[in-house]
């Protein structure tokens, strides 16, 4: 075994009690029992029907961030970019940055072509983009103080709640009716130097006043909290069971009248290359570490969330490259399994264009990424800086689209019903009788229904 494959040791060390859980949850939490029902106009059963059904999207939610939506140097880039994504992803975080969405005080950047601003495409653009593929957009985020613009510091705190409001009522009246999901606030447990903060910050009705705001503004839609890895991965004194500092906050929230609708984790492992077996191992690579941590959270009967995923490979040398896919492979069948958990998004989808490292001119003309810089320097990415996939981008295609993915050939019986058993979402249905083709299509959902009903 060479030294880089030590940080697979707890997957492992682990196998039979990982593999348990995961088949188990899966085949308990992610299919359900279906009954396809063939009937002639008169409403008699007919037999030996031919039925296909065929899986063309997932209840669950699969995202990743589209932060390089058309930001890429070239048009080949972006094209690529653009149907890689579709190709897996039914669902795509986006810029929702109040320094992004109004820069300067009135000077708003919804529109698709208003000014650029680097990894932050404007969100119409990017409700345009995921309207025509099909893909549910998922806003982050209201309230994020880091992320706030620089006019706000003149305002005393009064006037930074009130234009705060204002910005919650704006983005309800322009996107809720389109936008299901809403992170509400972000981060709460993070604390940089205090002039990186706004007054805010600093209350203690922070989280309350975000969500019980957030109520008001966005009645119908999910609102959920979003808290930093470091905070909730870090065995040494983030992760104490309900004594966690994450767990105490959503609970004292939720006794204050917060309304959390889902619990959301990121899990950035951003570690250097010579530290990843001593830190990033254990937790964030090991199996039970991460079911103590669900199970623990799921007390609280609030759907999961993966909310922002990193996981490196450091270079893109082909072993890297393949213990990156197998670490995503484990963590993702993992998180799928859980009866709680409803989302997984990933982060950074290339190479090359993370955060804090605008790309260097000269390199980016010589096709060459700078990744010197920012979180450039983990590799994170599911591609390449030209583009070209990487295994892990293989290996989460091959489980939603393959393994994860219901597929069959069934026949009626004397009853002109067909039965099988499916993950969890949209499919298409064919009926051929008499070489006469019938097509419909169903939602197998968990909470709906599990008998259809077709007419030939």
């Amino acid at each position: 075994m060479s030294e880089r494959r030590k940080v697979l040791s707890l997957f492992c060390e682990q196998k039979d009690y990982m593999n348990e859980r995961i088949n188990d949850g899966i085949e308990k939490y992610r299919k359900g029992n279906a009954k396809i029902v063939v009937k002639d106009s008169s409403g008699a059963p007919v037999r030996n029907a031919k039925v296909c059904v065929k899986q063309t999207n997932h209840e669950f939610k699969f995202g990743a961030n589209l932060f390089m939506l058309d930001e890429f140097e070239t048009t080949e880039k972006n094209e690529k970019h653009n149907k890689a994504f579709a190709d897996v992803f039914n669902m795509a975080t986006l810029p929702f940055y109040w320094n992004a969405n109004e820069p300067e005080k009135g000077q708003k950047r919804y529109d698709k072509n208003s000014e650029k601003m680097y990894r932050r495409p404007t969100i119409d653009l990017c409700m345009e983009y995921c309207k025509e593929n099909g893909i549910e957009p998922r806003a982050h985020c209201l309230n994020y103080d880091l992320m706030r613009p620089k006019w706000t510091d003149e305002l005393s705190l009064e006037e930074y709640k009130k234009v705060l409001e204002e910005r919650f009522k704006e983005l309800a009246e322009r996107y809720s009716d389109d936008i299901p999901c809403w992170e509400v606030i972000n981060e709460t447990l993070c604390v940089p130097a205090p002039e990186k903060r706004s007054y805010f910050f600093y209350e203690p009705d922070l989280v309350e006043w975000s969500f019980k705001t957030a109520e008001k503004y966005f009645k119908n839609n999910e609102i959920t909290i979003n808290e930093s890895n470091w905070q909730v991965f870090d065995k040494s004194y983030a992760f104490k069971y309900n004594r966690s500092a994450y767990y105490m906050l959503i609970e004292r929230a939720l006794k204050n009248g917060a309304k959390i609708d889902a619990i959301g984790f990121q899990c950035h492992v951003c570690y250097k290359k010579e530290e990843e077996a001593r830190l990033a191992t254990s937790p964030y690579y090991d199996p039970k570490f991460h079911y103590n941590l669900l199970d623990t959270y799921a007390q609280f009967g609030k759907p999961l969330q993966i909310t922002e995923v990193t996981v490196p490979a450091f270079s893109n040398d082909p072993e890297d490259e393949e213990i990156q896919a197998e670490v995503l492979k484990n963590l993702y069948s993992i998180w799928f399994s859980h009866p709680d958990m409803e989302q997984i998004v990933y982060w950074n989808l290339a190479d090359g264009y993370a955060f804090v490292s605008d790309p260097d001119p000269k390199k980016v003309k010589a096709s060459m990424g700078d990744m010197t810089r920012g979180e450039n320097i983990f590799y994170g990415g599911l591609f390449r800086f030209d583009m070209t996939p990487k295994p892990a981008y293989y290996a989460l295609k091959n489980l939603i689209k393959n393994e994860w993915n219901t597929k069959e050939q069934l026949i009626t019986d004397n009853d002109g019903v067909a039965n099988f058993k499916g993950f969890y979402g949209t499919y298409d249905v064919e009926v051929e009788v008499n070489g006469k083709i019938i097509k419909k299509q169903i939602n197998l959902s968990k909470s709906g229904d599990k008998e259809f009903n077709i007419e030939v």
